[in-house]
């Protein structure tokens, strides 16, 4: 599609969306005298907007979606031939495309072997609070049925997972709250709690302080990002991932990583738990999983999990006993078959730990050069830079000039993120999750804008 065609299009578009719609995460006082952005077009890394300005894409969608880029005809098609075909079914039958891509995915997991689908990362996530709680039910009496999550992890917007939210603002004026659900601490070792040798075995321990704390007997789930995403881009300290896979197996916790963001490819491998040797109970995934080419979520679970729930084949309340309305639409499959066919034929496993080399190369090199860049963190195409207000003290710099930075960028044509609205006083992270198919002059023009930024904004 020509960008001037759809520029001629947009007569009435900007008025029709400042009446009707309301944005996500967006106050819309400055509306009534400014113009919403609207997207137009998107190629490759690089999207449009309303006035035919340029971006260079550096978040995949702004929440960390688009992994294989924009303008996959591929995927497109795909997804139109499939609901030519056989549109949707609730998902009590099965489809082809859901069978098809359950069996592809599934190779991609080892360990893992059942697969249920729903329509994003919030639902995802609370399905397995679920089967954890009836579990609980069927198995202990009701009894081991609370979940732990950890502060600074996002898991989803819905009631029951801001319950396992570790991010203050992202919770605030929306309880009371699901009880059942458990704080442990974050294990980002430029904030570490305590100086020790060990962080990460230390941080890890923390867990199993408050399973002592609260019982063992009523622990049933612990709920971790394998990669703190929205609380700052946080990579687990060595140690930490094999001290929690032994806590949790001395407890019997189940253990639940949402991969949510890290998932299909995000840091080099399919899945971010790969990278630390864990053998999770329960596996979430969304947003990358189509890259944003259908709506899809799965939760993928353990054999002896799914054996669980067919014990009794005459007790009408021991199989589980839940919907998800959308997770019976076949797109999602569809989209997420190609998806993934893309990112094995393109190589862009390997291209993300290339260029991911290259993005933490760079952000190190600013560091070296711009005082207020204070920590860079990251693994694969997911890289974060906190920035301070002094690299002595590691006060953090303030929220404002952090997003005066991402909208120095913006001006530039290139979008990166930042941590906001999550952690009180430590919304001071830049965010890169640029898609997969990113060159090096992709990645160095990401990294010139946030340079010529911090020299304009902390000039």
């Amino acid at each position: 599609m020509n960008t001037q065609m759809s520029l001629n299009d947009l007569s009435g578009v900007v008025e029709a969306d400042r009446a009707h719609i309301w944005h996500h995460l967006t106050q819309h006082k400055p509306f009534e005298t400014t113009e919403p952005r609207i997207i137009v077009r998107g190629d490759g890394m690089r999207v449009w907007d309303q006035k035919g300005k340029e971006h260079l894409d550096g978040v995949s969608g702004g929440v960390w979606t688009v992994n294989v880029g924009y303008g996959r005809e591929r995927i497109a098609n795909a997804v139109r031939d499939q609901l030519i075909q056989m549109n949707y079914f609730a998902q009590s039958a099965g489809s082809v495309p859901g069978s098809r891509f359950a069996e592809r995915l599934i190779s991609k997991m080892p360990g893992m072997s059942r697969v249920f689908y729903v329509n994003s990362g919030s639902e995802a996530n609370e399905k397995v609070f679920k089967i954890i709680r009836q579990i609980s039910h069927k198995h202990h009496g009701g009894k081991k049925h609370k979940i732990l999550y950890r502060e600074r992890d996002y898991h989803g917007s819905t009631l029951a997972t801001m319950s396992a939210g570790g991010q203050y603002e992202r919770n605030a004026q929306y309880g009371p709250f699901a009880p059942g659900f458990v704080k442990v601490p974050h294990c980002l070792e430029y904030r570490a709690q305590v100086e020790t040798e060990n962080y990460g075995e230390w941080a890890a321990n923390q867990i199993e302080e408050v399973i002592l704390r609260e019982g063992p007997d009523t622990v049933g789930g612990l709920c971790l990002e394998p990669i703190t995403a929205g609380g700052g881009v946080i990579t687990p300290p060595e140690g930490y991932w094999q001290r929690v896979q032994e806590i949790c197996r001395k407890y019997e916790v189940l253990l639940h990583i949402d991969e949510v963001v890290c998932g299909i490819g995000r840091t080099g491998t399919w899945f971010g738990y790969q990278n630390y040797g864990v053998e999770p109970d329960f596996v979430t995934m969304a947003k990358g999983v189509a890259s944003g080419y259908a709506a899809i979520a799965c939760m993928v679970t353990k054999e002896p999990v799914f054996e669980m729930f067919k014990t009794d084949p005459n007790d009408p309340m021991d199989h589980f006993r839940d919907i998800s309305t959308f997770g019976g639409c076949t797109a999602g499959p569809a989209a997420a078959i190609e998806n993934m066919a893309i990112i094995e034929e393109e190589g862009l496993l390997e291209n993300t730990v290339t260029m991911g080399e290259r993005l933490m190369g760079n952000l190190r090199a600013l560091q070296d050069k711009h005082g207020v860049i204070g920590d860079v963190r990251g693994r694969g195409l997911f890289c974060g830079a906190e920035l301070v207000a002094d690299r002595a003290s590691r006060e953090p710099a303030p929220e404002k000039l952090v997003q005066a930075v991402v909208a120095d960028c913006m001006a530039q044509g290139v979008i990166i993120g930042a941590t906001n609205r999550s952690i009180p006083g430590f919304n001071n992270t830049l965010c890169l999750s640029p898609a997969l198919i990113a060159t090096p002059d992709d990645i160095d023009a990401l990294t010139d804008a946030i340079d010529g930024a911090l020299g304009r904004v902390f000039a």
